[in-house]
């Protein structure tokens, strides 16, 4: 039988989806250590780029659930030295049940699975990050309940954050609009493929107003460190600051995928004020990957 993989939140149903980040809520309030569905088994991960919250997050989930982890960077494995991906995916698959891969090129993510015998989980790549999304919805539906036909506003880089964002929207049915700069806007056939459900603004104001939700990340992720100078006139006009949240809906929420730089795409007083649930954002990584380990591993 062929492993099922998690590479796009589009891999998951609307229900299977709605189910994981219930599942998620359900393992985070009720903990239970002698709850061990993955007892002896072991996930290979592999990082390209290094992750504080991704690493943490998967090596914790794995020893709640009874498994161990491996971590693998690129100098750790023949990937690193040029093998080819089919033979490193066939040759760790044999050995392992399961593989995440945090990557710079999807086609890496997407090859890779196409030959690993279990499941491959997608822990980032330049297009998509549905790992942090798991944890970001997980994090709206125990503050505000289901995200259905509510509006999200996404300031900033059209980057995998944003794209993942699009995949969600599609999923759980809510209204995106996205204000990025001229030159940093989302791939043209994400934006296309959710139809009337993703707005483009030239302007985070007004993008903002009516809105349930206001997500942003920093101006240079990783491996753009050498365009910050850039990135940092092209988005001075996309900060998230107190005047945005303020034409967002009075209970509107604030999230971060973190690391966050205030005073840049974030002002201090909205990522640290009320509205802001950051930090059970971040933990939500945790618990919401735990579910998707045991979806996509018990057997």
């Amino acid at each position: 039988m062929n492993p099922r993989h998690f590479i796009s939140l589009l891999d998951l149903s609307s229900d299977e989806l709605r189910n994981l980040i219930l599942r998620a809520i359900e393992l985070k309030n009720n903990r239970d250590p002698e709850f061990q569905p993955l007892k002896g088994q072991v996930l290979a991960m592999v990082f390209e780029k290094s992750s504080t919250r991704t690493r943490i997050s998967f090596e914790t989930g794995m020893s709640h659930f009874g498994g161990s982890s491996i971590f693998l960077s690129p100098r750790d494995t023949q990937l690193g030295r040029g093998e080819p991906i089919s033979d490193s995916a066939k040759v760790i698959s044999s050995m392992v049940d399961a593989i995440m891969l945090r990557t710079n090129e999807h086609a890496m993510v997407t090859e890779f699975a196409k030959y690993s015998s279990v499941p491959v989980i997608n822990g980032l790549t330049d297009l998509l990050h549905p790992c942090q999304l798991l944890a970001d919805m997980q994090a709206y539906f125990e503050h505000r309940g289901d995200i259905q036909g509510k509006t999200v506003t996404w300031v900033g880089d059209g980057n995998n954050m944003c794209h993942s964002y699009i995949n969600a929207a599609i999923r759980l049915d809510f209204k995106l609009n996205i204000a990025s700069p001229a030159g940093y806007l989302p791939d043209t056939d994400l934006v296309k493929s959710a139809g009337d459900r993703v707005t483009l603004f030239d302007s985070a104001l007004a993008a903002a107003q009516n809105s349930d939700l206001i997500v942003t990340d920093v101006w240079a992720s990783m491996g753009q460190e050498e365009e910050q100078k850039q990135r940092e006139i092209a988005f001075k006009d996309y900060q998230v600051s107190q005047g945005i949240m303020n034409n967002a809906n009075a209970d509107a929420l604030f999230m971060h995928c973190l690391p966050a730089h205030r005073g840049e795409e974030v002002a201090a007083e909205v990522i640290d004020g009320q509205q802001s649930v950051i930090f059970d954002e971040a933990e939500n990584r945790l618990h919401a990957q735990k579910a998707l380990l045991e979806l996509l591993m018990c057997r």
